[in-house]
């Protein structure tokens, strides 16, 4: 006997489809082309529910269990089984397919967005890693925000002001999201790690750290280190450092009157030419023009 497949009709289910022209405009308007929503919906109780896109979808998918179970298929890659609160991204492109579980149909909030910038707020949260639980208060800030955003679409389709709005409150959704994964339990290691670092830069800013001194003082190995700098932070643990350096030596520049050569002194540059360009470099400015700019 062949399986039952369901793609939508679910009691209760509500359903928004941006109509083609619609989707054209906001691709090309400037306040929404970099992020918008094409599709958004709530199937509850979805029975027999089952899509599959063999050439993926044009739009990134964000399935949210809010019940129930499913399995989400990523064709040449790996099968991920959802459950209640789980959240799987499946990015735009991505041969897949997807069902509820027989036994246990899940009910799921569900939209795709599209525009760069959501790959981009993807990557930087690393939202499409797999089935990412949501804690509880991610939950109801997901669903709070998910309501908001169906209600205005569904009212007010065609106006422009309108999908700027949930544009800008998509981004909002999405970094609550990411923010909540990454102050979750899982991750909570590798946020000590970062602090612990950041703490230690912060006592040793008159000195020259060297990345071995400071993995040790972190109690973990130089990559892992790095690994974790470049995840939180988008730069490496060196990096950071000297931008700690240059953020302490254009206060001291706006708030004494040190010269040049003192301030960088303070900071652990013995050469002040060189502290100059490392300033100009990271900062945009020489220390002099720096100090010139009216401030407040």
């Amino acid at each position: 006997m062949e399986p039952i497949h369901k793609e939508v009709g679910f009691e209760q289910e509500r359903l928004y489809v941006l109509p083609d022209y619609m989707t054209k405009e906001l691709a090309e308007a400037e306040l929404t082309r970099s992020l918008f929503i094409s599709d958004i919906g709530y199937f509850p109780n979805a029975k027999y529910h089952f899509r599959e896109r063999l050439e993926g979808s044009d739009a990134h998918i964000f399935i949210y269990c809010s019940e129930g179970a499913g399995t989400v298929e990523l064709f040449g890659d790996r099968t991920i089984h959802v459950t209640s609160q789980y959240l799987v991204v499946i990015p735009a492109g991505t041969p897949h397919r997807y069902e509820a579980s027989s036994s246990d149909p899940w009910s799921i909030y569900w939209f795709h967005l599209q525009g760069e910038h959501a790959a981009e707020l993807i990557e930087l949260y690393e939202l499409a890693a797999g089935a990412l639980q949501l804690p509880v208060s991610g939950f109801a800030k997901f669903v709070e925000w998910f309501d908001h955003i169906y209600e205005m679409l569904a009212n007010k389709t065609y106006s422009l002001p309108t999908h700027v709005h949930v544009s800008q409150t998509m981004r909002y959704l999405l970094s609550s999201i990411g923010i909540s994964l990454v102050t979750s339990t899982p991750n909570k290691k590798g946020e000590r790690y970062l602090e612990a670092a950041i703490r230690y830069m912060t006592d040793h800013l008159a000195d020259s750290i060297k990345l071995p001194e400071l993995a040790a003082h972190t109690g973990v190995s130089k990559q892992h280190l790095i690994h974790i700098f470049n995840q939180k932070t988008g730069v490496p643990p060196v990096e950071y450092f000297l931008r700690m350096k240059m953020q302490q030596a254009g206060q001291l520049l706006d708030l004494t009157d040190l010269s040049i050569k003192e301030i960088s002194n303070t900071i652990g540059i013995s050469d002040p030419y060189y502290f100059s360009r490392l300033f100009k470099k990271i900062m945009g400015y020489s220390p002099t023009e720096y100090r010139n700019i009216p401030k407040g």
